[in-house]
């Protein structure tokens, strides 16, 4: 009776517990007031308690479970019924089988509520995880700026794990990977990116990432590879890193990180990969680092450790790539490494590392396939049993103290590519040892680099060089003690880009034969015995750079044929007995031209006026010849210029005027027969470190400013005439003219007369500029030279000053187009704010400036206008030509309605920046006082008809004269005009001087300007990031992704496949080394002009479908800009220490 009436009771409140689960808890709790056992009840209302809190909206499912959990009670207390009469097991046998199974029933059910509670807490968790992980990233995507739209899925339209870059695991939803290398992401990382609890893998590789690495980062205990290298990253390496111990890679390199390497990344027991080169650290190599026996390879180029290597390391028994070059480390060769039998490569280059190679270093590590030791003080010989590594190939011991010879077993290292040794000691000193050397190199069949110049061989240049490796490129043999002649058969090596002959004792003369070899950069014959004349076949060479042919015997002529060089950038052939007209020697040779010495051979003639031809002529040395006439006034037009030697010649007549060779720092002019005073303009010259005029005809008053201040620095001797000067220089003093008492009567009634009539003048002007305000008051600078324009005649030629033909605005006044007489001239006429702090004052100074400024990329001042307008106010503009194509700023970021101008190609925006380049070229270096722009930004820079650019509005001019009191530059230097946001240099926002060096930053942003597209101020340059910083971190490799999209596909397609993304590369990193923050690391635009020259003479020749020459880019760059080129072997973590043998 009791277990039906405690079935009925279930059945009452099925119907309740089915709406509202929490009739569950009534069905327990009532369930005890009917009867049910007391402790059971407790259990199974706990059980359902904790069931409800983890139903996530499952009710039906959890309700169900309860009346399961009330039944199975209903059916217990039946069989606790039954127990309690206290049955013998054969009577229980005797049960109905219901009734044997009651309490296996209620077993099951209290299993599966177990099971089912288990999943929901899981269920439960994941979604908490899944939000955490959400979370995370979007904080890491409000730190970073994203230029290229690459985190445009990162929102809710998509779940996360779809989100670009992001990759989650299939079981739990949870990130595992973050990969966003090369992304162009700037900011920095986000602390909360160490939430990301279940992430495996982190590649934020080659974006521009700031800041220092989170210590969150060393709660990602999953994480097996982390990759943050070349980005701007700073500060310490975190410690909390040791904390991820499954990590397998680690690459932190070309950052800036600093400090020590921190002790406790030796407890990642698992560590395969561990690349820290390329930054600032500091301190002892660890100790700790031998404990990461699982390590492969190692790279800590190029940072400033210090100390010896610890011999911990030799634990690292998996180890197959050690690089530790470029920095203070010391001892010998680290005795550790020679237990490490996988080591494959070694890179110990750039450092302080002495003693001698074990002579069984080829046996201790018979894998080794690349060993850089260069650039230390390595002793004794070159190990034999390195020719056991069959593997072995590169071998580079250059800047060394090693001894003996190269072992002749070297042949057999058939995969060798690369035998680099100069600067040792090297020779047995037999005759022809060098010869059995490159017998037994004959069979490297993969040799492509083979040097060992400035030695100690002896004997004949060997014949069997002929039978090198046709893969060879590169053979130095100079500065031994090597006979013979050239052979014939040198041109076998056709894929030669670089033949180094020089310094030794060759005789005979060039054979004809090496006009075969096309692909030749750098031909190096000087100081040697060699006769003959230059063969004609050198035309053929048209990817020559440099020729040195200096110290030698050869004759003749120099063969017309060598002006089909057009890349010829250094030309050296002094001490010969070259002869023939100095002018048919160089017509013709290649205006690209850099360093021309012909000294100390027999050339006549004069020196003709087509030298104005090499622009870029930095050094010109015709000394030493038998030249005659006037020197020549055109040589003033190569403004780049540093170096004149034109001593000791025949040269007459007056010093020509040079004073725009404002870079010139050492002159010489002595022993000539030259005549007259010596020009006042080399006083001007703050270059100039030495001037030797000594040995004419010179006469007159010796200056007492500039070089001539130094006694040390000048040479005056043998010109009698000379007079004055400093003390030191023993001159004596010039005689003053007799003075008449009736001259001084004259002269002084003339300047009482001149002063009245002034003064006279002065009062009747002022009387008239009261009664007709409107009349024009010009400067009498302009009044002599330019037509007047009065204020009315600038209200008509503009309308009135109509907002129709207003042009633009500044901060220093308002542009309007206007139509002037006579000829109905169409003029830009500049209207000065007045009420705005300098615009006066920079009026004056334009005016001052304006005899001085003239150039065929300025724009030209036409006239001004000093007046009074209508109502009484005082009125000055600027009168310039009229530009039709606008600024370059229009061209660069048109107006929606201005799409039209947004064709600008590669070759035009070249040939502008290189009309900018020479503007300021021309206003730094070549006006009689240095001018700055302070300015310079792509609005002030107006094109022409045929896009000829014409750099504007010198109203910011600062004017620097030499005196400290020069008044202008006082008024400047108060007026604090210096520039644009964005394009104004750093150190004018510290309070700095104006200086040509803020020039160079304004234009270098400018030139990254023109071929990114991108303003400085763009929205997504935030916190440290800037411009500079934008492009820096995409060269080399990723030069495409910055370029301007305005640029037609077809060409950016064209560049992208051809050698111009060459050309385009050195543009940047010109860009970049203009824009360093360090003034002193900036260029000067002499540099920069001739740099742009040199492009685009290479960008125009790969345009008639020939090929720029091999690393022409470099070149260029080499002016300032570290080389990035990827090393032979294509292995991306070697780069740095090949890197050391190109500088080398």
């Amino acid at each position: 009776m009791e277990h039906r009436k405690h079935k009925g009771y279930i059945k009452q409140y099925k119907a309740k517990a089915k709406g509202r689960c929490v009739s569950s808890y009534l069905v327990v709790h009532e369930g005890v007031l009917e009867g049910f056992p007391h402790r059971w009840c407790v259990v199974c209302a706990a059980a359902v308690s904790w069931y409800l809190v983890a139903r996530e909206g499952k009710e039906g499912v959890v309700c169900w479970n309860v009346f399961h959990i009330v039944w199975s009670c209903h059916i217990y207390v039946g069989y606790k019924s039954l127990s309690s009469k206290k049955l013998l097991p054969t009577e229980m046998m005797k049960l109905p089988l219901s009734s044997l199974s009651l309490l296996f029933s209620l077993t099951i059910q209290v299993i599966l509520l177990i099971l089912k509670l288990s999943c929901m807490k899981f269920v439960f968790a994941s979604t908490v995880g899944n939000n955490t992980d959400k979370l995370a990233l979007v904080d890491f995507k409000s730190q970073i700026n994203d230029n290229l739209g690459v985190l445009a899925s990162w929102n809710d339209s998509l779940h996360f794990c779809h989100w670009e870059g992001v990759t989650c695991g299939q079981k739990h939803q949870r990130v595992t990977s973050l990969d966003l290398v090369g992304q162009n992401l700037y900011g920095t990382l986000s602390p909360q990116i160490g939430n990301l609890s279940f992430l495996r893998s982190l590649n934020l590789a080659s974006n521009a990432f700031q800041g220092g690495i989170p210590q969150d980062v060393g709660r990602l205990f999953r994480l097996t590879s982390l990759n943050l290298s070349h980005n701007f990253l700073g500060l310490e390496i975190p410690v909390d890193l040791s904390h991820c111990s499954n990590l397998l890679t680690l690459d932190l390199g070309y950052n800036s990180i600093s400090q020590q390497i921190p002790s406790q990344l030796g407890s990642l027991s698992k560590l395969e990969i561990l690349f820290l080169n390329s930054n600032n650290l500091t301190g002892r190599f660890p100790t700790s680092i031998g404990n990461l026996s699982s390590l492969q390879q190692i790279s800590l180029t190029f940072n400033n450790l210090q100390g010896e290597i610890p011999d911990e390391i030799a634990r690292m028994t998996k180890l197959t790539v050690f690089e530790v070059g470029a920095n203070n480390l010391s001892g010998v060769f680290p005795p550790s490494l020679y237990n490490l039998s996988s080591l494959q490569v070694i890179v110990l280059a750039k450092n302080k590392f002495t003693g001698d190679l074990r002579a069984n270093i080829g046996h201790d590590l018979p894998n080794l396939q690349l060993l850089f030791l260069g650039a230390n003080q390595f002793t004794g010989p070159i190990p034999v049993s390195l020719s056991n590594t069959s593997g072995l190939q590169q071998l580079d011991i250059i800047y060394n103290n090693f001894t003996g010879s190269i072992p002749m077993s070297f042949g057999n290292l058939q995969n060798l590519s690369r035998l680099s040794a100069p600067s040792n000691l090297l020779g047995s000193g037999t005759f022809d040892d060098l010869s059995f050397i490159i017998v037994s190199l004959s069979n490297c069949s993969n040799l492509k680099v083979f040097d060992v110049s400035y030695n100690q061989f002896r004997g004949e240049l060997p014949y069997s060089l002929t039978n090198l490796s046709t893969k060879l490129e590169c053979l130095q043999l100079g500065g031994n003690n090597l006979g013979g002649t050239i052979p014939v058969e040198v041109s076998r090596l056709l894929n030669l880009n670089r033949l180094g002959l020089e310094h030794n004792l060759l005789s005979g003369s060039i054979p004809d034969s090496i006009g075969k070899l096309s692909k030749l950069n750098f031909l190096e014959l000087g100081q040697n015995k060699l006769t003959g004349v230059i063969p004609s076949s050198f035309g053929n060479l048209t990817l020559l750079l440099e020729l040195y042919l200096y110290n030698n015997s050869f004759q003749g002529s120099i063969p017309s044929s060598l002006g089909k060089c057009k890349y010829l950038q250094t030309i050296h052939l002094c001490h010969n007995k070259f002869n023939g007209t100095i002018l048919e020697s160089i017509i013709g040779l290649s205006p690209t031209l850099l360093d021309l010495n012909m000294s100390h051979n027999s050339f006549t003639g004069s020196l003709p006026s087509e030298i104005a031809d090499f622009r870029n002529l930095v050094m010109l040395d015709v000394s030493y010849n038998i030249l005659s006439g006037d020197i020549p006034g055109s040589l003033g037009k190569c403004l780049a210029l540093e170096q004149p030697y034109l001593q000791s010649n025949s040269f007459q007549g007056t010093i020509p005027d040079l004073g725009k060779l404002m870079g010139i720092q050492y002159f010489d002019l002595s022993s000539n027969n030259l005549s007259g005073q010596i020009p006042m303009y080399m006083v001007n010259f703050a270059s100039l470190q030495n001037l030797n005029i000594s040995l004419n005809n010179l006469e007159g008053e010796v200056p007492v400013q500039g070089v001539f201040k130094n006694a040390s620095a000048i040479e005056l001797f043998g010109n009698s005439n000379l007079c004055g000067g400093i003390e030191e220089l023993h001159l004596g003093p010039c005689e003053e003219p007799k003075k008449h008492f009736a001259l001084k009567l004259i002269l002084l009634v003339v300047i009482i007369f001149a002063f009245c009539f002034a003064l006279m003048m002065f009062l009747v002007s002022r009387y008239c500029l009261r009664k007709l305000k409107n009349k024009t008051i010009s400067s009498s600078s302009f009044g002599r030279v330019y037509p007047k324009v009065s204020y009315e005649d600038l209200l008509n030629a503009t309308g009135r000053f109509s907002k129709s033909n207003l042009i633009g605005s500044g901060s220093f006044g308002t542009v309007y187009k206007g139509i002037i007489c006579p000829g109905e001239t169409t003029v830009a006429i500049k209207v000065l704010n007045l009420q705005q702090r300098g615009a006066s004052k920079s009026f004056l100074a334009e005016c001052q400036a304006l005899g001085n400024i003239w150039h065929r990329n300025l724009v030209k001042v036409l006239t001004a206008c000093s007046s009074i307008d209508f109502e009484g106010n005082e009125f000055k503009a600027l009168v310039y030509e009229f530009m039709p194509n606008g600024s370059l700023e229009n061209w660069l970021h048109p107006e929606e309605e201005q799409e039209k101008w947004r064709n600008m190609d590669l070759l035009q925006r070249i040939n502008v920046a290189t009309d900018v380049a020479l503007a300021l070229h021309y206003l730094h270096n070549q006006c009689q006082a240095p001018i700055v722009h302070c300015d310079l930004k792509p609005s002030n820079v107006l094109l022409d008809d045929d896009l000829t650019a014409h750099v504007s509005d010198f109203g910011l001019a600062t004017i620097l004269l030499r005196s400290s009191k020069d008044a202008i530059l006082n008024h400047f230097s108060s007026a604090g005009i210096k520039g644009t946001i964005g394009y104004v240099a750093p150190e004018y926002g510290m309070g700095g001087q104006v200086s040509t060096r803020a020039d160079v930053y304004s234009y270098g942003i400018l030139l990254l300007e023109m071929f990114t597209g991108r303003r400085p101020t763009d929205g997504l340059f935030k916190n440290d990031l800037n411009l500079h910083k934008f492009v820096k971190a995409a060269l080399p490799g990723r030069v495409m992704e910055i370029v301007d999209r305005s640029m037609d596909s077809n060409e950016m397609a064209e560049i992208k496949s051809s050698e111009h993304s060459e050309c385009l590369i050195s543009i940047f990193q010109l860009g970049i080394a203009c824009s360093a923050e360090s003034q002193r690391e900036r260029m000067d635009m002499r540099e920069v002009a001739s740099a742009l020259v040199l492009i685009r003479e290479g960008f125009l020749q790969s345009r008639k479908h020939e090929h720029c020459p091999e690393r022409q880019g470099a070149q260029v760059s080499q002016i300032r800009v570290k080389e990035t080129y990827p090393c032979e072997d294509g292995r991306q973590h070697l780069h740095d220490a090949l890197q050391l043998y190109q500088e080398s």
